[in-house]
């Protein structure tokens, strides 16, 4: 990780500052509640290097690095799969996705009668019963109404999209595609705008009332940013003519890098709205992606992509604030998934999963508190090239297209040097690790999703 310079250790002091405080836990005069708020941040496909905290070297993430600097900085945070919909599904139910059919779906194909059952315990449902007040701003991607939505899945609210699209053209009348028009609760928004603006502005509204509700909050944030297509806050007119929304021939690394800057600015604006409303302090924030990066992102040290179980397909930024509670200025190697933040904010919420649906996360709040570090086994597969992954420990399995390897990641992160012939005994024993795991998931035969996508255009298209 290359040292910070001192502009940049200024940035960062800067932006903590105006976004934290340091007094102890519970001294907040604007809040009594005994459980925690909840500030759930997710970008949508940033890169493992995408903030300068984690090594982006051509612009700064003040904000982001800030919160880094006030909190708990993940340096083995994994999503639970290469693409959008299967991670979003493994994250609300804390279970591998693979358990339900449209966890199947890579990705979600948006087709009719295809989603999470509005029946299936979730992460917001389980806190709304809890006390908590719910809502989602953002994408939520696991189905649409009438059968599927985040209204019928455990959030109180809804300001968002119901898939992807435009950051622009998000009106009935302009958008693209079905779900990506701009909805509240129910119904189209005619706010105009862009969407990262807008998604922040919302977060900021439900913030500045949350008292009025004396009840503690979950909002989950999940913006669209930086996925594509490119367009930066100031490229309306390139949206107005945009003819294709999958953008082949479009973006840049400088769009790409106005587009993070935003995203960073507006969250910095929507932790400064809990710091005036005197909640900074009672609020666990976290941010983290739902997978790796695409064209433009930075995933140094890493090879691979979305799409892709390498790691840099699957290695995403992970960060945790918890005033009082977590310790500041820390650093962790302890391997988290996407499906562990369920049985965490649970915990800290004081809450428990549904035992009928027990999780596969794991609660990490205390080694997250204390510093330590437990022994995981995380698995993942991807249809597209056959594609499997085991890591244990610092050991990763991995098979691609028939092919089979070894890497020792503490030693290789790159994923370069092949160690299968070295370590035979370990080679089998995670294979057959894999192998007995694997038939503990639903089968592939259960989607409809196509062999045929190749690697070479399908981070272009999903």
């Amino acid at each position: 990780m290359p040292r910070w310079d001192r502009r940049k250790v200024l940035n960062v002091a800067a932006a903590t500052a105006a976004t934290t405080s340091f007094a102890p836990f519970g001294a907040s005069a604007g809040s009594k509640q005994d459980k925690p708020n909840i500030l759930f941040i997710m970008a949508d496909d940033l890169g493992y290097a995408d903030l300068s905290c984690y090594g982006r070297r051509d612009f700064e993430t003040p904000v982001l690095d800030a919160l880094a600097e006030d909190g708990l900085r993940l340096t083995d945070c994994y999503s639970n799969s290469p693409v959008c919909s299967a991670t979003r599904l493994a994250l609300i139910t804390g279970r591998y996705q693979y358990r339900l059919p449209f966890g199947l779906e890579e990705p979600s194909p948006g087709k009719s009668g295809a989603g999470l059952p509005a029946d299936h315990p979730t992460l917001p449902s389980l806190l709304r019963d809890a006390g908590y007040r719910t809502t989602l701003i953002g994408k939520w991607h696991l189905g649409s109404p009438p059968d599927y939505g985040p209204l019928k899945s455990g959030y109180d609210r809804f300001y968002g999209v119901y898939g992807g699209g435009d950051y622009f053209q998000h009106a009935p009348e302009t958008a693209s595609r079905n779900d990506g028009v701009l909805t509240d609760q129910d119904e189209p928004s005619l706010d105009e705008g862009y969407m990262t603006d807008l998604l922040a502005d919302r977060a900021v509204l439900e913030i500045e009332t949350a008292h009025k509700h004396r009840k503690p909050f979950f909002i989950s944030l999940h913006f669209t940013a930086p996925h594509w297509p490119w367009e930066g806050p100031d490229d309306e007119e390139v949206s107005e003519n945009l003819s294709n929304l999958f953008h082949f021939d479009g973006g840049s690394i400088a769009t790409y890098a106005r587009m993070v800057k935003n995203l960073d600015a507006n969250i910095g604006r929507v932790l400064q709205s809990l710091r005036k409303a005197g909640l900074h302090r009672d609020t666990i924030v976290v941010f983290t992606s739902d997978n790796g990066g695409e064209r433009f992102s930075d995933s140094w040290p890493f090879v691979g992509v979305k799409g892709e179980v390498l790691e840099g397909g699957i290695r995403v930024p992970g960060l945790i604030r918890w005033p009082g509670r977590i310790k500041k200025e820390s650093v962790s190697d302890q391997i988290v998934t996407s499906m562990d933040w369920m049985p965490v904010l649970l915990s800290a919420a004081d809450a428990s999963p549904d035992p009928a649906y027990p999780p596969d996360g794991v609660n990490l709040l205390p080694e997250f508190q204390n510093g330590s570090t437990r022994s995981r086994k995380l698995y993942w597969r991807f249809k597209a090239n056959d594609q499997a992954a085991l890591r244990s420990d610092n050991w990763k399995y991995l098979s691609i297209g028939g092919a089979e390897h070894l890497f020792n990641l503490k030693e290789d992160e790159r994923e370069r040097a092949d160690l299968k012939e070295r370590n035979l005994d370990i080679f089998a024993s995670l294979k057959a690790d894999y192998e007995a795991w694997n038939e503990t998931m639903l089968p592939y035969e259960a989607s409809t999703f196509s062999h045929d996508v190749t690697m070479g255009n399908y981070s272009d298209r999903y």
